[in-house]
């Protein structure tokens, strides 16, 4: 009805095929029919009771008002904290935005830092909101390939032939969605060496770093000689801490870029609610068992979904150092991956996602999450493998 009224700009939005695919299985749902899901990027485990109760006593200690913009101070020191012990890299409050989930970090950066006709790399496939909102600032969105040959890493020597000299921003995404890939300590050395010195930030989006499996040891870009001024780390408590609902991010940066992007906080949110900031600093302070123990049963379940879609004709999938999605290749099997998404959904009751709602270089793909029970997991292999055999 409105659509010829809208802003022009508005047509180069995207959207996050996740919440799409999980309306869809919502409404078979309703009409009675069974849904595996395997499409949500959302822990299925509760958030830890200490952070919970947490939560609760903030509320009624009164933190229910509006907070400073980038976040409480005692709050935001204690990120500090944690960021310098996690990440290798020394950080003050002063350097710390805590924002109503981590997508704000990415909105917000781009939105600071790019203008029209400006180039940003980006990796593809990737977490689709880099490209939707590259494209809605006027960005061009440069695509760097993550292929399978490659674990799923980026190509250096690719990267060196994207850049220009319009080049403003480089996204990284390690552990990444949708692939679980993992770049190596060599990698991003020689990444930060490509980029030192020629005005080109990095967005680093490190969400994931702390859901790795064997012996993986994600390395933040910010640690790097000369690279903490250039870097912006997205990270979060929604992943680590099942801490979805919560809406709790945090970016790490430069004093002064840090300004700039609690000023886009006040003449958007204002401010994070103040009850789960509290929340977040016993999340970041209290017990790291529960957090331990999520880890481990995402291995477990990891390893019997990569067996099982291994053993499926024309199905092959990569064991993933990181995140709790699986990037299976499903070339052998003759169909599209939008095809095989919608394949999968009516007839055998198993929402995932097309490895193309992670952008063109998904094609071929699927995205699998794990975060579901190893019972389920066992029930949608044997409902995929009957499907597959039909083809």
């Amino acid at each position: 009805m409105f659509e010829n009224l809208l802003a022009a700009k508005m047509a180069n939005l995207g959207t996050e095929t996740a919440f799409m695919v999980l309306a869809r299985a919502k409404a078979l749902e309703a009409q009675g029919r069974e849904i595996i899901h395997l499409e949500i990027g959302e822990p299925d485990f509760d958030t830890p009771r200490n952070i919970i109760d947490a939560g609760i006593k903030a509320l009624n200690a009164g933190y229910t008002h509006y907070t400073p913009a980038p976040g409480l101070p005692e709050v935001r020191a204690t990120i500090a904290e944690y960021a310098t012990r996690q990440k290798g890299v020394p950080y003050t409050a002063e350097e710390v935005v805590i924002t109503p989930g981590g997508k704000p970090i990415m909105f917000f950066t781009i939105l600071a830092l790019v203008n029209p006709g400006d180039e940003v790399i980006y990796p593809n496939p990737g977490f689709p909101i880099y490209e939707s909102v590259i494209n809605f600032v006027g960005g061009k969105a440069v695509p760097i390939p993550l292929r399978e040959e490659n674990d799923f890493r980026l190509d250096v020597d690719e990267l060196a032939a994207l850049i220009s000299p319009r080049t403003k921003l480089l996204i990284i995404n390690s552990p990444a969605n949708p692939t679980g890939g993992v770049l190596t300590p060599e990698d991003v050395a020689r990444i930060a060496d490509l980029v030192r010195g020629k005005n080109i930030f990095v967005l680093s989006d490190e969400i994931y770093d702390r859901i790795v499996y064997d012996g993986a040891q994600p390395v933040s870009i910010a640690a790097q000689p000369g690279m903490k001024d250039w870097t912006i780390i997205l990270d979060g408590f929604s992943k680590t801490y099942a801490m979805t609902g919560w809406r709790l991010g945090f970016g790490l940066m430069h004093r002064e870029l840090a300004e700039r992007i609690a000023q886009l906080m006040v003449n958007s949110n204002s401010c994070t609610a103040a009850f789960t900031q509290k929340a977040g600093q016993e999340a970041l302070t209290g017990p790291q068992d529960a957090a331990a123990a999520m880890v481990a049963e995402f291995k477990k379940r990891r390893d019997i979904i990569v067996d099982g879609l291994n053993s499926i004709p024309g199905i092959t999938c990569k064991r993933p150092l990181g995140s709790f999605y699986v990037f299976p290749n499903i070339k052998g099997l003759g169909r599209s991956s939008q095809e095989m998404e919608a394949i999968l959904m009516e007839r055998a009751g198993v929402a995932a996602l097309s490895g193309t709602a992670f952008g063109k270089y998904g094609e071929g793909y699927l995205r699998l999450s794990y975060a579901n029970s190893v019972e389920n997991i066992k029930k949608a292999l044997e409902k995929i493998a009957a499907v597959v055999k039909e083809l």
